[in-house]
């Protein structure tokens, strides 16, 4: 029979949020008596955080509760090859710490879109700055909450609505009175109870079913494989080697949810060592998240199943996996641990895309039209921006039921089809110096355009010709990797056709030589480390 939370776990649980909120309300008083609150303090955490803080906030503010429970669900449904992009994580981290930061630094931006700006023009600023925060409130934010609210019914027995009020109100406040500095140090305290819970489970997980040989011996040889073949409609190893890393530009060095902390970090060589550390963490994902779920699915099996999933409708609910292992493998108390990391997995996400996205709104539209606002005027903007998220998250969540299926996935895959076109604005600005405003302004419209017809056209069920099919029905990462190169040519094209940008412009946005990139021999061998960690596990998973 499943086991239900204990007065012990209740007590785990409410240990957790007492640290958190210990720490959080000690280093806002901190902060206040030493620094004050200026903007420098609340939005990049005073600009001189460590590596491991930097780093620990990267792993942690990435890792949501949906990530928790989609990656043990993929898992367990067979779906291994998901962990990759985890994986390559690690490489896009090494591009962020050794190519864009040392760029990014110097430049002293506040935010992603005034980095464009600095490069190109204040029109790439603001088509930046807009496509991120609508994504944020509509994706991020709101599946967060509704994650969130999903934990609290199914593990704590706690009405949904209930459950997310508490999460957002509770995150809201220590992000909105103690800006990044409290997010990133938060970060790390709950990246401890995330990596303790999930040891947890992998350890209960394969003493219950007795050891890794019996996993292996459960499971179909495709259940522990990171390869598929260049025919499978979800993961053919092209998509994955040569399409998945463009998104992984996009998202690990460009998105201002993540880069934030990495301009919050004392000098360059804190950053590089903060993406370095960040990409060792991120190889833990495929060892505590996703093999929990195949053996969840090991366990599952067999004459006389240890564990068992829930079915709706015959289908077996494999996304269960780690409500499931949890209820029905751990012992008392740890099942409260598993159930705080949970929380601080969804809390740290939280906390980060609010702290991000009161960011962007601050300097990238409100201090554009008040450009003599003041520190504190900016810092309560933001602040007031964080509380606006809050209740815009609240209530965007009652219409992802009327949405779930479709149009919600939709809406996130939306940020994958616009995202080439900024990888190649910032992968291709950064390396080149030819390319100008327009070349920008016109690959970024192309990627927009084309990744909306596509969207426009798999959600309308079109019937389009045998020769234009190709379009909608190529792998969703080799679509990405054809729209990197056709906007990728625009920008140069365009570029090329027009004057070169003003030296002004390319002083701190772009490389005069691969010298400049140089970093120290600690930095050097950890990465040569890093890399090979990287390829052991591809040959071993293969």
């Amino acid at each position: 029979m499943p086991k239900q939370l204990s007065h012990l776990d209740f007590w785990v649980i409410g240990g957790y949020f007492l640290i958190i909120f210990t720490v959080g309300v000690y280093l806002i008083l901190k902060e206040r008596r030493e620094n004050g609150l200026g903007t420098q303090g609340y939005f990049l955490g005073g600009r001189n955080l460590g590596w491991f803080i930097v780093g620990s906030s990267l792993f942690a503010s990435n890792i949501g509760s949906e990530h928790l429970v989609g990656l043990a669900g993929a898992g367990a449904s067979g779906d291994f090859p998901a962990a990759q992009f985890e994986i390559l994580a690690a490489f896009m981290l090494l591009l962020l710490g050794w190519l864009f930061v040392p760029f990014y630094i110097r430049s002293g931006v506040f935010t992603m879109p005034e980095f464009l700006e600095k490069r190109y023009d204040s029109w790439a600023r603001g088509y930046l700055s807009w496509i991120s925060i609508v994504s944020y409130v509509i994706t991020k934010i709101s599946i967060t909450i509704a994650a969130g609210g999903i934990v609290f019914t199914a593990l704590l027995g706690i009405d949904f609505w209930t459950g997310a009020f508490i999460v957002v109100i509770l995150t809201g406040l220590y992000t909105l009175f103690g800006g990044l500095k409290v997010v990133a140090y938060t970060d790390m305290v709950q990246l401890f109870v995330l990596l303790g819970g999930s040891v947890a489970l992998t350890y209960y997980g394969l003493e219950a079913i007795g050891g890794w040989d019996q996993v292996v011996a459960k499971t179909d040889t495709s259940y522990l494989s990171l390869w598929r073949s260049l025919e499978d409609p979800d993961f053919p190893w092209t998509g994955v080697l040569l399409g998945a890393p463009i998104l992984g530009v996009w998202y690990w060095c460009t998105d201002q949810f993540i880069v934030q902390r990495v301009l919050a970090a004392k000098n360059i060589s804190e950053a590089r060592k903060g993406t370095t550390f960040a990409g060792f963490l991120k190889l833990l994902p495929l060892f505590l998240f996703v093999i929990p779920g195949v053996i969840a699915y090991a366990l599952s099996v067999g004459e006389n199943p240890q564990l068992t999933f829930p079915v709706e409708n015959g289908k077996t609910i494999y996304d269960s996996a780690l409500p499931v292992m949890t209820l029905q493998i751990l012992p008392t108390g740890l099942r409260g641990l598993v159930v705080a990391g949970l929380l601080a997995a969804l809390m740290s996400s939280l906390s980060s895309v609010f702290n991000s996205c009161s960011t962007l709104f601050t300097f990238d539209v409100y201090k554009k039209y008040r450009p003599n606002a003041t520190d504190s005027e900016l810092v309560k903007t933001g602040q007031i921006a964080t509380a606006v998220l809050v209740v815009l998250g609240l209530l965007w969540v009652p219409l992802l039921d009327l949405i779930e299926g479709g149009l919600f996935q939709k809406l996130q895959s939306i940020q994958a089809y616009i995202s080439p076109p900024i990888a190649a604005v910032f992968l291709l600005g950064i390396t080149y110096k030819r390319l100008n405003a327009q070349g920008a302004k016109w690959s970024l419209l192309t990627g927009a355009f084309l990744g909306a017809l596509r969207l426009g056209l798999e959600m309308g069920g079109v019937n389009l010709p045998n020769w234009a099919s190709w379009f909608v029905d190529i792998n969703f990462l080799h679509f990405a990797l054809f729209l990197f190169v056709l906007c990728s040519a625009v920008l140069v094209g365009v570029s090329r056709m027009g004057p070169m940008p003003s030296e002004q412009a390319l002083q701190t946005t772009t490389m005069d030589s691969w010298k400049s990139l140089r970093g120290t021999k600690t930095n050097r061998i950890l990465t040569l480390l890093l890399l090979v960690l990287i390829m052991i596990i591809w040959y071993e998973f293969s």
